[in-house]
């Protein structure tokens, strides 16, 4: 999880040397002073590199022998290489975080990408890399199941406004106020926090701060205490403010998701678990850990906490890049010379005019009064279960149940017996008790129903959709049987049809590691999709029913898959014991070894099946004999 970010605070520190090398920058580096004293950094936190110390690059620190730029070659070479691999298997994320480590090795160099033709070529296939990661990614997210719509990010609305100059008279009132409050944060006053400051003194503006902050009482607690576990600045929880309002469930534009606004590569490096059935982006708690980690690793790499909200909302390499352009490692130039996006030039002074506003809301004209936080119990079901399960052996609230579980895509519970389930606080013993009446492998279809005074059995099957037999044998109640006011009743519902996933196979995809993704069996997954062997090609669409086997599913014979990539593809013979003759055409991008992953064979054994490949290189449109 910490490679990427011990990587980064390396080369970080060369870059931001460099910037201040006359070799290396036009402009000598300036830092600007905050325009208050920020309370004591915690010990641990790196301080800033000194930016009088002259710059050594990386390459020189190798006793090679060799020209630096021979040495960079190598090392971005192999680090692309990796990263190819890492596509051709299927694993995007780490192929992305390889390729980002190229572009980084070439920035802390000291020489520029077209300054030789072997690393300009470089530079151009980590981009291809880059790239073909990224319609990776916009095709698996086209082909799963759609998720729960998520609220809008209140970012969005605010990061690109263009807002007139803001009120001189509130300058005199913030820097009145910046004497006279704590902060752990150095906060300032200057015309972008002023214009923002004027804003949240609007009808619109009040709205978004009054919301945010009604919404903090629910998390400031925990947040402040987990901002304190981690060694990081209180303050720091305006972030959270300004991304969200609070909200576990936003989700923005970009597809960002929860209270700090994770893009799923980021979540995955600080374990923020993302499936099929949650996303610990939108945990509070988890998601805070990981928040205040990744802005504790952020302030090693930059030494000022400006220049870490910046890197928080753009990524760490679009503030190396600008400070290495401009020569700048300070914030307030690197936005005065359009050196960072624009929404990243906005984002600090949000951040600080909201920090001023929420320290002292009366002082703009804002009335706030803090939601209390949700009491709650927490149990581990052990098991999956349907929150219309829980709610029904609980009494609680569907919406409710939603609400203190917003990781949960979906109205049922991972797979995972160490799930823990947040309940409204004094129900986890009602669970307990009603939840039995239920078999176990029932959990997530079944219902419970409290019988009300004068209901019939009739009029209960009636309303979910079961026969009167079948409720009288499920609760071994005799024929004709009457059941008194209060009695909880099981409901033998069927299992509701899951939602159908489409989803097309990527290099390095198993049939055991999609069937795992999605819940449900490999013998499902041949039997909905006419798969006869272990084994499914690139490119296949898949229709999957996640999470369970629908009853009117695909139950034809099983026969070889339609439409297979490899087209082109064709058994060759019957099988001989275990052996299997497969015609592969050759496409473009592939190789012997990304072949022989594919099938689950060697590239010696290609090449004895396929002799006339002896002296020659391996072409698009050669057709391959694969023995299996």
């Amino acid at each position: 999880m910490r490679q990427r970010f011990t990587t980064w605070i390396f080369l970080s520190g060369a870059v931001l040397l460099l910037a201040g090398c006359e070799e290396t920058a036009k402009k000598q580096v300036q830092v600007h002073p905050p325009a208050s004293t920020p309370a004591p950094v915690p010990e641990f936190v790196h301080q800033p590199i000194p930016i009088s110390v002259r710059p050594i690059a990386f390459v020189s620190l190798s006793r090679d022998a060799r020209p630096g730029i021979e040495i960079l070659l190598e090392k971005v070479g192999a680090t692309l290489n990796a990263g190819q691999d890492a596509l051709k298997a299927g694993d995007a994320v780490s192929a992305r975080k390889a390729f980002d480590r190229a572009v980084e090795l070439i920035l802390a160099s000291g020489f520029q990408a077209d300054s030789d033709p072997r690393l300009s070529e470089l530079f151009d296939r980590i981009g291809e890399g880059i790239e073909n990661c990224r319609q990776i990614g916009a095709t698996e997210n086209a082909d799963e199941d759609a998720e729960e719509p998520g609220e809008p990010a209140p970012i969005d609305e605010i990061a690109d406004m263009n807002l007139p100059p803001g009120d001189p008279r509130l300058a005199v009132k913030a820097e009145k106020e910046l004497i006279g409050v704590p902060h752990d944060l150095p906060l300032t006053v200057n015309d972008s926090v002023l214009q923002y400051l004027s804003f949240f003194t609007t009808a619109r503006g009040r709205a978004i701060v009054e919301r945010g902050l009604s919404r903090a009482g629910r998390y400031n607690e925990m947040i402040r205490r987990v901002l304190k576990e981690e060694g990081v600045p209180q303050d720091l929880i305006y972030l959270a403010q300004a991304e969200s309002a609070f909200q576990p469930q936003a989700v923005s534009r970009a597809g960002a998701r929860g209270i700090w606004q994770f893009m799923p590569y980021r979540g995955g490096e600080y374990d923020l678990e993302r499936s099929y059935w949650v996303d610990e982006r939108s945990d509070p708690e988890k998601a805070t850990h990981a928040a205040a980690q990744h802005m504790r690793d952020l302030y090693a790499m930059f030494g000022d906490w400006y220049l870490v909200l910046a890197a928080y909302n753009s990524g760490p390499l679009n503030v190396v890049k600008a400070i290495e352009r401009t020569g700048y490692a300070d914030f307030w130039e690197l936005q005065k010379r359009n050196a960072l996006p624009k929404e990243t030039r906005n984002y600090v002074p949000i951040i600080i005019a909201l920090a001023l506003v929420a320290k002292d809301p009366a002082l703009y004209g804002i009335h706030v009064e803090p939601e209390k936080p949700a009491k709650v119990d927490t149990i581990r079901p052990g098991h999956q279960i349907s929150l219309r399960l829980v709610a029904d052996a609980t009494g609680a609230d569907l919406d409710e149940l939603r609400e203190l579980n917003p990781d949960l895509l979906r109205n049922v519970t991972p797979a995972d017996p160490q799930y823990e389930l947040r309940l409204p606080a004094g129900l986890a013993q009602k669970f307990q008790e009603n939840v039995p009446h239920v078999p176990q492998e029932k959990w997530t279809s079944w219902r419970l129903h409290a019988v009300e005074e004068g209901e019939t059995l009739a009029e209960i099957a009636r309303r979910y959709h079961v026969t009167v037999p079948a409720l009288e044998d499920a609760n071994h109640l005799e024929a004709h049987a009457t059941v008194p006011t209060g009695f909880l009743l099981t409901i033998p519902m069927a299992p509701e049809t899951p939602r159908l996933v489409r989803y097309r196979v990527q290099r390095g995809d198993t049939l055991e590691g999609i069937a795992s993704r999605f819940n449900v069996t490999v013998s499902e997954l041949k039997r909905w999709n006419h798969i006869a062997g272990s084994h499914v090609g690139r490119g296949v669409r898949l229709r999957i029913y996640a999470g369970g086997q629908p009853a009117d599913a695909p139950r034809a014979k099983a026969k070889p898959a339609q439409n297979d990539p490899s087209v082109d593809r064709k058994i060759s013979g019957e099988r001989a014991g275990r052996n299997e003759a497969i015609q592969h055409v050759v496409k473009k991008g592939e190789t012997l070894y990304s072949i022989a992953r594919e099938y689950g064979t060697t590239v010696s054994a290609i090449r004895r099946s396929n002799p006339r490949l002896v002296g020659r290189p391996l072409e698009v449109g050669d057709v391959l004999t694969i023995q299996r």
